[in-house]
């Protein structure tokens, strides 16, 4: 399931936005500028016409065997509560994509109207696979400036172990390398030391006020970039956490 995508939407697959190798995974959808000449792509799951010319926003049940590496026995949520999202993205390339994400069904809607934002102001997404396409590793996914959402771990915090916002599909990584998260002193993923100032302002950056956190804030999730003893600027959720 997790290799099936809209294609026909551009007339064909192409490869990843960053246009060079990356994990074997879902493949992306090319398309020229402007936007897809598309009046509504398919519809969305809650059955509405698509929020933007030629956007891709669709669900798909989850079974086990899809998440191989991001599910396992005795995670807080089983697969039957999750759904295999197919969004429209911009890349850096300029270029339109479709990219896949596992969340929970509870919030579909949010993320398929976040992503649909995005897609009509053309905001920066290096690629976007389920974490399963890097085994499941948050680390190897932050290196690939990977954006997804499920994966059943603990936090990457300090204290007690306990289940991260991700394990429950309610949390989204956007851009990793472009918005690092900063705990204890780690840089995570280090390729992200290169944004650390966020004053200066790049393509594809979570900011205060910023397309990408405004997007967010529009369905009620909030944004890691506030804390201010760990700043998580990739991180966005709906619990908060």
């Amino acid at each position: 399931m997790l290799g099936v995508l809209a294609c026909a939407v551009a007339g064909g697959c192409g490869g990843p936005a960053t246009g060079g190798a990356a994990p074997s995974g879902p493949a992306s959808v090319a398309a020229s500028t402007p936007p897809l000449s598309v009046s509504a792509g398919p519809p969305s799951p809650s059955g509405s016409p698509s929020l933007a010319p030629g956007f891709v926003g669709t669900s798909a049940p989850v079974a086990a065997a899809d998440v191989p590496h991001s599910w396992r026995s005795g995670c807080p949520i089983g697969p039957e509560q999750l759904s295999l999202l197919h969004l429209s993205y911009w890349g850096f390339d300029n270029r339109a994509h479709v990219g896949t994400m596992v969340v929970n069904k509870a919030v579909v809607d949010d993320v398929v109207k976040v992503f649909g934002t995005l897609y009509r102001e053309r905001f920066p997404i290096r690629q976007m696979q389920p974490v399963d396409a890097y085994g499941g590793s948050d680390p190897d996914s932050m290196a690939a400036d990977n954006t997804s959402g499920f994966n059943c771990r603990n936090a990457v915090a300090p204290g007690p172990a306990h289940w991260s916002v991700h394990a429950y599909g309610e949390a989204i990584d956007v851009n990793t390398v472009e918005n690092p998260y900063l705990e204890g002193g780690k840089v995570l993923p280090p390729a992200g030391a290169a944004y650390l100032d966020r004053s200066k302002y790049r393509p594809g950056m979570a900011v205060p006020g910023g397309l990408l956190v405004k997007a967010f804030a529009a369905v009620g999730w909030k944004w890691g970039g506030r804390w201010t003893s760990a700043p998580d600027y990739q991180h966005f959720s709906k619990t908060g956490g």
